[in-house]
């Protein structure tokens, strides 16, 4: 999608995607109307259009006016809403939502909107974003993986040497408030430096934490999982463990509901399944067990008697890829993980 900030005169509702032609039609809507038509949509689709909204601040009236009619059988109050922004997109959602709902949307969409200052590395090599960030600062690498896509930052955490994985990865989860002037300044010099052409994409300020290096770490090899973690222990020991207790584990996969289990289990392998299950808790084997088929059963019964004693490395490895399957699925909006940091075991 585009992001427009305003609507030219000029423009017309037929260069419009119709993401963007949903967010106009509920922008000139009074709030309870356009609540209740957002509740209609699932999360994705509602966060897509409220994205929009935030970025569509004041609509031209003739542009408005092509898109409504396309929608002539919705009824209206008659009273028009020309302006968008980041208070409309919070009180809609909050009125459709809830007040806990509408927040977490808001939060992924600051990430999303922020991240967009550093597009232009999406499909950039982890060894080139490597060299292009060679010689900065540690507080600058870590602003620049923060902003990417957590397995795209993942990929490259692993691709940097200690002391500066280390360096980095502390960076992240203590980052603050980054100012869009900071976070412009830093896009335009690699774009600079890549080669890249184009204008930069306006940032919003985005907050750092321990989360983004924990979707970071999430989502890398377990080598690269153990070296940092160490390399925290070392230098902060109680930020690692408060690292550790909000990472999504292998076990954590008995904490989504029934249907979000057999979402994740489609997509697996029945051998990768089978390792990750060697050595696991009755608990988590039986939540396994119990959400697919009797014939998939009865495959992985035969797997992990036929698979006898696996070393640890390798039932790590195929935990990791089962973390990975959930977390994939978490970001798609396909299942939602609800977690409760007192009942994880390590």
């Amino acid at each position: 999608m585009s992001e427009l900030v305003a609507t030219p005169a000029h423009a017309s509702a037929e260069v419009l995607t119709g993401t963007q032609k949903a967010a106009m039609v509920l922008m000139q809507l009074d709030p309870d109307h356009a609540a209740i038509v957002l509740r209609q949509f699932s999360d994705s689709e509602a966060e897509e259009i409220v994205s929009e909204i935030v970025r569509l601040r004041r609509v031209d009236a003739t542009v408005a006016d092509e898109a409504l009619s396309e929608f002539h059988e919705l009824s209206t109050s008659g009273r028009r809403r020309p302006r968008g922004g980041r208070d409309v997109a919070a009180g809609l959602l909050e009125a459709s939502f809830g007040a806990d709902r509408a927040a977490g949307v808001m939060d992924r969409l600051a990430s999303s909107m922020a991240g967009k200052a550093f597009e232009f590395l999406d499909t950039v090599d982890p060894r080139q974003i490597q060299t292009l960030l060679d010689g900065e600062l540690p507080q600058t690498v870590a602003l620049v993986l923060a902003h990417l896509r957590p397995e795209h930052a993942s990929a490259v955490v692993s691709v940097l040497d200690d002391p500066l994985r280390t360096d980095v990865a502390q960076c992240i989860a203590t980052m603050g408030t980054a100012t869009p002037e900071a976070v412009g300044v830093v896009a335009d010099t690699l774009k600079i430096r890549s080669g890249s052409i184009g204008a930069p994409h306006q940032a919003i300020a985005v907050i750092g934490g321990i989360q983004p290096l924990v979707d970071i770490i999430n989502r890398a090899d377990v080598s690269t999982e153990r070296a940092l973690l160490a390399g925290l222990d070392d230098r902060d020991p109680e930020l690692a463990d408060e690292v550790r207790a909000r990472m999504l584990t292998f076990a954590d996969i008995v904490n989504l509901d029934r249907k979000d289990v057999q979402q994740v289990l489609r997509g697996l392998d029945s051998a990768v399944l089978a390792c990750a299950m060697k050595g696991a808790s009755t608990q988590v084997i039986d939540m396994i067990r119990s959400n697919v088929s009797e014939r998939n059963r009865e495959i992985l019964d035969d797997e992990i008697k036929a698979a006898g004693p696996v070393r640890i490395s390798l039932v790590e490895e195929a935990r990791a890829l089962v973390v990975r399957a959930i977390r994939d699925l978490e970001a798609q909006g396909t299942i939602t993980i609800q977690r409760d940091e007192d009942e994880y075991v390590y």
